[in-house]
């Protein structure tokens, strides 16, 4: 695909990570890197340490054939984007790549946080599985991508059914509880809107998830954040984070229920310089939006993923990371 990967003769340019969220996980993911690539794995035990009992659960689910809680289940994806967005960034900086700026989207801003060194892997860990035991008592729901702008989809919103993420131009994810969500996904399809289901059965980036998200407060303010080390661009709001931001636990804690920007803040990532974007996470979900982007299409910034779009089995999990491997070393300033 057009400007994917890096070609013979081009110029080096600073990677720049992005980490993607829910969405993107699938059974099997990145289970092929597990036990095999040495940074990895013990990056990603290092996660399930730092949970303690649940940690072990949440390793078994990943690596079994049948999870005894589903991979969509609230408890399980959220906490392993968290793990191999993570994991995957430690990796590439194995490789002696030392990106100058990091993106997350939805979750990946948790994986990316650590990375920058606003918080410690242990506590951020902690906070991420105080966040998905509150949040799955919430209610039954779940996100829509719909091929449209958010001001074409205004009309069909309520008060419960928003807009949770804007992903691209036309690409702009609904979220909300249901029955409403169904409902107004239909009343798209009637329009003749092209909808898909997102992989999730949480409404996330949705207010009905604030009150849950708000109790996580306290136990962001009893953490020690820092300032981000590198830039860090939020996808919540399309900007570098602040130090102010760093430092807020209502900031940290409304994320779940907060829109993502992920548009914007790619925009933003490369608005100037050109950039070798690195997809550090399952699926190329990421990669695909970052390809229509006009610095990619003009050919002044370039895009990797690192794991294949969907399910492989561990030999194509393991090829695909060290062709990027080649790669990125190769062309990565």
């Amino acid at each position: 695909m057009t400007n994917t990967m890096p070609v013979t003769g081009a110029e080096p340019l600073p990677a720049a990570l992005l980490l993607p969220g829910q969405g993107a996980q699938h059974p099997g993911m990145a289970t092929g890197l597990y036990g095999h690539d040495e940074v990895f794995t013990e990056a990603a035990d290092e996660v399930f340490a730092a949970l303690g009992a649940p940690g072990a659960e949440v390793r078994d689910d990943w690596l079994a054939e049948r999870p005894g809680v589903p991979m969509d289940h609230v408890t399980r994806s959220q906490i392993l984007l968290f793990t191999i967005d993570y994991a995957l960034g430690r990796t590439v900086g194995s490789w002696g790549v030392r990106p100058v700026a990091l993106l997350g989207h939805s979750v990946g801003e948790m994986a990316a946080a650590v990375l920058a060194g606003v918080f410690t892997l242990s506590d951020a860990a902690r906070l991420m599985w105080d966040r998905v035991t509150r949040l799955a008592g919430g209610p039954a729901g779940g996100m829509v991508a719909v091929a449209a702008t958010p001001d074409t989809l205004t009309p069909y919103l309520r008060d419960d059914v928003v807009v949770g993420a804007h992903n691209a131009p036309r690409q702009t994810i609904l979220a909300g509880p249901e029955p409403h969500l169904g409902e107004v996904t239909a009343a798209l399809r009637e329009r003749g809107l092209v909808c898909r289901a997102v992989p999730s059965s949480t409404p996330f980036h949705s207010p009905v998830l604030a009150p849950l998200a708000a109790g996580a407060e306290p136990a962001f303010a009893a953490v020690g954040a820092r300032p981000p080390g590198l830039p860090l661009i939020s996808g919540y709001s399309a900007a570098p984070l602040t130090a102010e931001q760093a430092a807020d636990p209502v900031w940290w804690s409304s994320h779940p229920a907060a829109p993502v920007r992920f548009w914007p803040a790619l925009d933003h990532l490369l608005s100037g310089a050109g950039r070798q974007l690195v997809e550090c996470g399952p699926g190329r979900g990421l990669s695909a939006i970052a390809r229509r982007h006009p610095a990619v299409l003009a050919g002044r910034s370039r895009v990797l993923p690192l794991l294949p779009a969907g399910p492989s089995d561990a030999a194509g999990t393991r090829d695909g990371l060290a062709a990027a491997r080649e790669l990125l070393t190769a062309y990565a300033a």
